[in-house]
C-alpha cells in the first residue's frame, strides 16, 4: 500500500513520461505489465501507482522502495532492460526522480 509520511524511511520515484494521445495507452499497458510482472516482485519494492493527465501527454509514476540500492538493483535486471527499452520507444523522454518526502500535511 502507498504511504505518503514525512516520518518513514521509505524512498519515493516519480517517474514522468511525455508521450502523445496516440501511445499514451500502449504505454499505459507496457508500464502495468511491467509493473505486476517484473518490478512488483523485486527485493524491495513496496507500491506504486499510475497517473495520467486529462490531455493523455503525460504519464507519472509513482513508486515506493525500502532504499534506492532495490530501485537502481530492479533497473539493472535483465527483463526490465528489455522492458524499459520498449517503453523508450513508445514515450518523447522519460525521467526517474527520487525524493524524500519533506513533509505532509493530513
Amino acid at each position: 500500500m502507498l504511504t505518503i509520511s514525512d516520518d518513514t524511511n521509505i524512498q519515493t520515484v516519480i517517474t514522468t513520461f511525455e508521450v502523445t494521445p496516440a501511445t499514451c495507452q500502449d504505454l499505459l499497458e507496457e508500464l502495468s505489465a511491467a509493473c505486476r510482472e517484473v518490478i512488483s516482485k523485486q527485493p524491495g519494492y513496496i507500491a506504486s501507482a499510475l497517473h495520467v493527465n486529462d490531455a493523455r501527454t503525460r504519464i507519472a509514476n509513482y513508486s515506493q522502495w525500502k532504499s534506492r540500492d532495490d530501485f537502481h538493483a530492479m533497473l539493472r535486471v535483465e527483463e526490465m532492460r528489455t522492458r524499459n527499452r520498449r517503453i523508450n520507444e513508445l514515450c518523447k523522454n522519460f525521467a526517474p526522480v527520487m525524493y524524500e518526502v519533506a513533509m505532509c500535511v493530513n
